[in-house]
This record gives C-alpha cells, structure tokens and sequence, in this order.
C-alpha cells in the first residue's frame, strides 16, 4: 500500500482512529532531505501492510497539522499509536530506525 496523503480532512479517520501504528511523514518538495528520505517512506509503506501505516503531511500545504506537531525542522517523523504520539525524530532516518520506531 503506498503512503496515504494526510490532511486535516482525513487526519482523524487515518491516524488516531488507526487500529496500527503510523508513521507521519512531514515534509515539503523544496526539501532535500525530504526528497531523500521519500522513496524509502514509500518502500516501507508497502513493506509493512496489515502491521503499520505511512502517511505522508505536505507542511506547506497542511500549516496547521505541522503546527499541531511543532514541525520546526523537515524531514520530521512522528509515529502514533492508539492516537498518541510515541516517538518523533527529525532528519533523513533509515528504513530500519523507522521500522524500530514503528516498534516492527
């Protein structure tokens, strides 16, 4: 399953009513470390379906979800589990810190 583009319209249904943990993604397209950082958030997507989600939060086009998660820096990740968020890091991760904090 490919990475969900999160807004503020499907932020509730997608992230904190999940029944799986999900990785928010925030990033930008100007970014690049976020342009790095995309093509292993879309293989890890597909990789882990059924256990977790990727979403994907465009900070310049969703203001306020960035500023509800004081995205000062992007790329930021975020992982929520049964709607709270567990773990937030920021810069370019591997595929396999972003597995461990998925908790996979």
């Amino acid at each position: 399953m490919a990475a969900i583009k999160i807004t503020k319209e499907n932020f509730n249904k997608e992230v904190m009513e999940s029944d799986v943990p999900v990785l928010l993604d925030f990033w930008a397209p100007w970014c690049g470390p976020c342009r790095m950082v995309g093509p292993i958030v879309d293989q890890l997507s597909n990789e882990i379906e059924g256990k977790a989600k990727v979403g994907k939060v465009n900070v310049d086009e969703e203001i306020e979800l960035a500023s509800a998660f004081r995205v000062a820096s992007i790329p930021t990740l975020a992982v929520i589990k049964d709607g709270k968020v567990t773990d937030i890091k920021i810069g370019a991760r591997s595929k396999n810190d972003m597995k461990r904090m998925l908790g996979l």
